[in-house]
């Protein structure tokens, strides 16, 4: 039988007997899990990425402010100061205090070196709550934590941003976010946390706490706490004022103290505090090799150096990248004395160049040698302008980075003695060093101006800077600026009666112009002439002779009849002859000055006055005190009108004739005088100045004399 094959497939119910029920069509495989369980977050508790430091010192009241600005609603703190002085130790010491005294808060570590350390704190952050969105695939990590942290049911909380010190880490767009917002923006401000931060700058630390009066100053250590540091680091030293030298000489600097301890230890017993302090100060070279050792501590970042110099080396690379002209001026700072930095010599101003290109001795008359000129035009204040605003810049930064300090008044600054060491150990590492050394020797060239009685102040103030180009080497192009800043350098001395190092200074200034302009220069003869008045004061009178009269001789050939350099150097000479005791010579030399200083300048010149004040004192010293006395009261109350009252020339007249009336007898008025001199002097000059000294022994003389 032909029938059709049928291949379809016939299903009843006795297949699946009667009381089941068959779909029929499309069969789907549909599997079912077990829902994710939600994780709960746990309990409060310290994330905090370091052990409790053993060796921390209290700083003063700096844990207790940093507590209650914690735990003030959405309170921000920042503790600002120089790498090296503690900050993150302070910080860490806090974490544990507060952890201990507030159990219910939670304390979360960010370190904000770079974005990946950022984020990678709040994936941290993430995790130690639980946030179960976390492991979502592109998850916004730091969002979710912003939303969790921002909720105050979820309970108080704080950040503790750790070397927060660049604004690009922070403020610059995070590209891996979604939003690519700043990471600074998903740190939550809400009732219920609080942030503290550590920074080496002070602009940024203004900016994440919302305004410089939420930031704490952390300074290096004083004495005490430093010398606590050190006895923790090394255990008890046998001499403390060994202990003293070495954390002065590292500027109460924490981590200039752990390291120097560390190498110390490290290398017992061929090490010790006193070999530390010789090693240290041989050289610069010497120092700057000692303070790149790497001590291991335990309380810094694994990824931060344990070297002082090579903390501030980041502060200054990023200066160098983002501000090159404030950089340039740090360099240029490194160079002067650590203290009372002037800003005048910083800025780049017009100064006279014949205040350089010529000199004169102190005794010279010629009128306004070496003043400074006030004529300006439009164009010279409008760059003076711009000098200006970019000069308040660069300190701007060096201030925010707490490189440099300013006074009160806010013109001049101060720079940690580490700190110049480490840019002049850099500027020497990339060739650099010359180039700011002899910025730094024409800049103070031009600024140091004469040693006159009217410019003490200024020469005051900038004396200090003078002193440590002492160490400083000139090169031909600034030859005759270092002998120029040296000779009023030490004609300043001079007159201070600081005789040994005005001796330094003046002997430098002699061969500098010497090698430069020759022997019979008239800036050499000007310097040798100063040499040997200042050596005639230190009772060396045979060289100062033989000095003097080789300028008398050389001036005689260079100059016409009565030109008045010569008569200067002449009186010079007369007054060795006066401490040898030749009178007679003294006396026809200082007889001659002065009638042709009166005959050329006027009796009431200030160089006529001087060479009769001269002749006074040989007319004294030879017995003829009536004559010794009309002069002085004739120069006294000439100097009183003419210089002022408190002139030192003028005190120096009270003095004498005070001298002579006691000579005279006449001791009521003697002493009444005497007594104004000294009271004069005191102020002028200061307690030790030699001429203080001197009229005060004249006191005690008459008063041991029943006066």
């Amino acid at each position: 039988m032909n029938s059709t094959a049928s291949h379809s497939r016939k299903v009843d119910n006795n297949a699946f007997h009667g009381n089941t029920t068959l779909h029929q069509g499309d069969i789907h495989n549909v599997f079912n899990y077990a829902r994710e369980r939600r994780e709960t977050p746990p309990q409060p508790f310290p994330l905090i990425p370091f052990n409790r430091d053993p060796d921390f010192v209290s700083r003063r009241d700096i844990l207790d402010q940093i507590s209650a600005r914690c735990l003030d609603p959405a309170g921000r703190v920042a503790l600002v100061g120089l790498g090296g002085v503690g900050k993150s130790q302070l910080a860490i010491e806090f974490a544990y205090r507060f952890a201990e005294e507030h159990r219910d808060v939670r304390l979360f570590w960010i370190h904000a070196a770079t974005k990946a350390r950022v984020e990678e704190g709040f994936k941290l952050i993430a995790d130690a709550i639980r946030l179960p969105e976390r492991k979502q695939h592109k998850a916004d990590i730091p969002l979710l934590v912003l939303k969790w942290l921002s909720i105050e049911h979820n309970g108080r909380w704080v950040i503790i941003l750790d070397s927060a010190d660049e604004s690009e880490v922070l403020y610059s767009a995070n590209e891996n976010g979604h939003g690519k917002r700043s990471l600074a923006a998903y740190i939550p401000k809400c009732r219920n946390g609080s942030v503290l931060v550590t920074t080496r700058n002070r602009s940024l630390a203004s900016k994440l706490t919302g305004g410089y009066k939420n930031i704490i100053e952390v300074d290096p250590m004083t004495e005490a706490d430093a010398l606590a540091l050190l006895e923790k680091k090394m255990g008890s030293t046998a001499d403390i004022s060994l202990a003293k030298d070495l954390v002065k000489t590292l500027d109460y600097i924490p981590l200039a103290i752990s390291q120097a301890a560390a190498y110390i230890q490290a290398r017992k017993p061929r090490s010790s505090i006193e070999k530390y302090l010789v090693e240290f100060r041989k050289s610069e070279r010497e120092s700057t090799r000692l303070l790149k050792y790497e001590a291991n501590d335990v309380g810094r970042d694994e990824e931060a150096s344990n070297a002082v110099l090579r903390t501030w080396m980041i502060s200054f690379d990023h200066i160098c990248s983002q501000q090159p002209s404030a950089a340039d001026l740090l360099s240029l700072m490194s160079f002067f004395d650590r203290q009372g930095i002037p800003q005048r010599v910083l800025i780049d101003s017009r100064t006279l160049s014949d205040s350089l290109d010529s000199e004169s001795d102190a005794d010279e008359y010629l009128d306004d040698a070496g003043e400074y000129s006030n004529s300006e035009s439009e164009a010279d204040d409008d760059s003076d302008s711009d000098i200006n605003g970019r000069f308040e810049e660069d300190i701007l930064i060096l201030r925010n980075y707490c490189l440099i300090t300013v006074n009160e008044e806010g013109d001049k600054f101060e720079m940690h003695r580490l700190v110049q060491l480490s840019i002049k150990g850099w500027l020497k590492a990339v060739g650099l060093q010359e180039t700011f050394m002899q910025q730094y020797i024409t800049r103070m060239a031009a600024s140091f101006p004469p040693a006159k009685y009217e410019n003490w102040a200024i020469c005051r103030d900038l004396f200090a800077h003078v002193q440590v180009a002492l160490d400083y080497r000139p090169n031909v192009d600034t030859l005759a600026d270092w002998a120029t800043l040296f000779y009023r350098g030490g004609d300043y001395a001079y007159e201070q009666g600081q005789y040994e190092i005005a001796e330094q200074m003046v002997t430098k200034s002699k061969k500098a112009r010497e090698r430069k302009f020759g022997k019979d220069d008239e800036g050499t003869l000007q310097s040798m002439s100063l040499l040997a008045s200042i050596i005639s004061e230190q009772g060396r009178w045979d060289e100062a002779e033989k000095l003097q009269v080789q300028v008398v001789e050389t001036y005689k050939t260079m100059f016409e009849a009565n030109h008045p350099k010569k008569f200067t150097a002449m009186g010079h000479l007369a007054l060795t002859y006066c401490h040898q005791g030749r009178w007679d010579e003294a006396e026809r030399l200082q007889v001659l000055i002065m009638k042709v200083r009166r005959a050329g300048i006027g009796p009431k010149h200030p160089e006529t006055l001087t060479s009769m004040h001269n002749l006074a004192i040989t007319y004294w010293n030879q017995g003829r005190l009536d004559e010794a006395e009309k002069l002085e009261v004739q120069i006294l109350e000439t100097r009183k009108t003419t210089i002022g009252a408190d002139h030192p020339d003028t005190l120096s007249s009270m003095n004498n004739l005070a001298v002579t009336w006691e000579k005279q007898g006449r001791r009521e008025d003697a002493l009444a005088l005497m007594k104004d001199c000294i009271q004069a002097r005191q102020r002028v000059l200061g307690l030790q100045h030699p001429d203080t000294l001197g009229s005060s022994k004249w006191l005690e003389i008459w008063s041991n004399d029943g006066i």
